[in-house]
């Protein structure tokens, strides 16, 4: 949803809005992630490069798909 914002401090709300929910994410995340290398047997399993990057090209293309830049997402 585009929001019109008719003053910097309108802007800056909702830049701080949306970075709480993107933190948030990210730690939600990062939970799933931690509780993902329980199921792997050793380092390697846990590293898994190959994941890794299905994950850069998932991102990538979602970046795309929603209009948002893929090298800083």
């Amino acid at each position: 949803m585009a929001v019109a914002c008719t003053t910097l401090d309108e802007v800056r709300e909702n830049i701080d809005r949306l970075d709480q929910q993107i933190v948030t994410l990210l730690a939600e995340r990062g939970r799933f992630v931690s509780q993902a290398a329980h199921f792997k047997k050793d380092t390697d399993e846990v590293k898994a490069p190959q994941r890794v990057e299905q994950v850069v090209a998932k991102v990538r293309a979602l970046s795309d798909v929603v209009g948002a830049n893929p090298e800083v997402t």
